[in-house]
């Protein structure tokens, strides 16, 4: 029977899909890996792992077997925690992040976990949302900030707080001159969005059913970020919708002179740490999400119920492995 150790390097390199990246993460040489994934094998007398193969990838037999070996791990990880005898966190993690929330909401949480757990090696990745629930599903990533719900079986969603849009016009915009701005108030011939493949963008089109014209006339552009779309607005005019996790980066004078709030009710997109169902650092994954619950502004704490906001709750989310 393979050992507790001998299982972790096994979920480990199923996980990486590399035997470096295996062992830098067990904290072990790659021979010391490599010689006790073969004695492994050897007790199961199955070849778990096609090792031809770039990135490494389970054999068929493999499969189940690597499937019964995170059960293991995390049934090891629950025996644990009821004897008491749950060490500190550490280890390594990953993170998925998708680019409309990365520079927004990072900075809140990567110094204070960096000092709270010093013992969790943290990778954090940019990534759409379609890499980023590809590597939740064959368990290459820990966990994902991601906009929810995403609709994906096996996946289970913390929701961290609520983000709502706002509208930012160019100076002189008539939206300017109002305390509040529907959703009709909007000229479709006025909006930049970003590329496809952001799911900003996906859930702009469905809530407002607007999609982006060729402003300058022969010149259709779509930016990669909301930087950009500023930039395009305050040279070349027109408006574009935010969300507050951007809104709250801008200049305070900025903000008076140039974003408005939506009427409500206001459309919102739900923000969460998504992970596998089966995934076994339970521990790492609530201790990330309380943290970044801990540290978000107050004002994205808001409940939902009160008629105030409204969730994105459509194709944005619902199923769709567009970018986000």
């Amino acid at each position: 029977m393979p050992t507790i150790t001998q299982i972790e390097y096994i979920v480990a390199l199923h996980r990486t899909g590399h035997f470096a990246r295996a062992a830098a993460e067990c904290g072990v040489s790659q021979p010391t890996l490599s010689a006790q994934l073969a004695r492994a094998e050897e007790e199961l007398g199955v070849v778990l792992f096609d090792r031809r193969a770039r990135p490494v990838v389970p054999t068929e037999p493999g499969q189940r077997l690597i499937g019964m070996c995170q059960d293991v791990l995390r049934a090891h990880e629950r025996l644990l925690a009821a004897a008491g005898e749950t060490p500190s966190l550490s280890g390594s993690f990953t993170l998925g992040v998708i680019p409309t929330l990365a520079p927004y909401v990072l900075p809140w949480a990567l110094g204070p976990f960096a000092e709270r757990y010093p013992a969790v090696e943290l990778t954090v990745l940019e990534r759409t949302t379609a890499g980023i629930v590809e590597e939740l599903h064959a368990m290459r990533m820990d966990a994902g900030l991601l906009a929810t719900p995403l609709g994906e079986p096996g996946l289970d969603a913390q929701v961290l707080f609520y983000d709502p849009f706002y509208v930012y016009a160019q100076r002189g915009s008539d939206l300017l001159d109002r305390d509040e701005v529907a959703v009709d108030d909007i000229d479709r011939r006025a909006l930049w969005l970003l590329q496809d493949g952001h799911c900003f963008r996906s859930q702009v089109v469905y809530l407002c059913g607007l999609e982006a014209r060729e402003i300058l006339g022969n010149i259709r552009f779509e930016a990669g970020s909301f930087e950009t779309l500023r930039g395009l607005i305050d040279d070349a005019g027109g408006c574009t919708l935010i969300p507050e996790t951007y809104a709250r980066t801008l200049p305070a004078d900025l903000r008076r002179e140039r974003v408005r709030p939506l009427r409500e009710p206001v459309p919102t997109r739900e923000v969460s740490l998504v992970a596998h169902r089966d995934h076994y650092k339970t521990d790492i994954v609530g201790a990330l999400a309380r943290l970044l619950r801990e540290r978000a502004p107050r004002s994205l704490l808001r409940e939902l119920g009160s008629g105030e906001v409204m969730p994105i709750l459509g194709p944005p989310g619902g199923g769709s492995r567009s970018g986000r």
